[in-house]
């Protein structure tokens, strides 16, 4: 064997490992994704995007609190902050050595405090917040679609039974989706949908969103300046963004993500991370 051919070996070794390196961080989907168990969700593709920044990294992102009455189902990740650990309640937290998230049997990702000292979690849930409230404040003053000053509110703000293309919609009273009724968003993957309302907005009990012609609930956001509640076995789709509480009733699912300035309520509720 030449002196070359010596080399050579552990030059491939060398790149082998390199390339490696950069194929997984190219893959890490950036974000706070060095945290175990954070993941960004799909990202809004079409015009009126909401930017979420890294807020999309969670499931459910509050303030204040977030509680559950078991079982709930969450399929992604929750952060509280200012609030600290004693503010997760009814999640029976599983703890870990370096404390920087917890577990919990009704989640499938983890669960941040800012009061976890291990590794960055309460920066990067004070950058997460930070961007939960510029995508509120984004959304609110998003350009209406048409040119117009508004675009009417479908339905005078009663939703039920209507099917409503993609645009910004301005909803000055309450919104709501009265029981027993279905909300049709029609649309394609690239559209967007934007409701800005300022009353609040109630999905009453036994209500479901419906997304057809390959409408994505990624590209749902329900901007709402009061409470939102989301009643008993609703089914709901979309991005939440309350300036205050949420809530979601027993056997209430959504597809999509709560993003709340208060608090996050679920009675044996589902959410799944777009």
């Amino acid at each position: 064997m030449n002196k070359f051919s010596s080399i050579k070996k552990p030059m491939m070794l060398s790149t082998t490992i390199l390339l490696a390196a950069i194929a997984v961080g190219c893959s890490d989907g950036g974000g706070s994704g060095a945290l175990a168990g954070l993941s960004p969700g799909a990202v809004c593709t079409g015009a009126s995007c909401v930017n979420l920044g890294t807020a999309g990294n969670y499931a459910i992102l509050a303030k204040t609190g977030v509680s559950s009455v078991p079982s709930s189902v969450i399929t992604g990740s929750i952060g509280l902050s200012p609030a600290a650990r004693d503010d997760l309640t009814g999640w029976s937290l599983i703890t870990e050595p370096t404390d920087t998230s917890f577990g919990s049997a009704q989640v499938t990702g983890r669960l941040y405090a800012a009061d976890n000292v291990g590794g960055t979690t309460s920066a990067n849930l004070t950058t997460a917040v930070g961007d939960m409230e510029t995508a509120y404040t984004a959304a609110a003053g998003m350009a209406p679609a048409g040119g117009g000053l508004t675009t009417a509110c479908p339905g005078t703000g009663s939703f039920g039974g209507l099917t409503i293309v993609p645009g910004v919609y301005t909803c000055t009273a309450q919104v709501l989706i009265p029981t027993g009724t279905i909300l049709t968003l029609s649309g394609s993957a690239t559209d967007v949908w934007v409701f800005k309302m300022a009353g609040g907005f109630d999905q009453a009990a036994a209500t479901e969103v419906v997304l057809a012609g390959g409408a994505l609930a990624k590209n749902v956001f329900w901007q709402s300046a009061t409470a939102v509640t989301v009643g008993t076995t609703a089914k709901m789709k979309g991005v939440i963004l309350s300036k205050t509480n949420i809530v979601m009733g027993t056997g209430a699912t959504l597809n999509g993500r709560l993003l709340a300035q208060t608090a996050v309520t679920l009675d044996q509720a589902a959410v799944t991370q777009p």
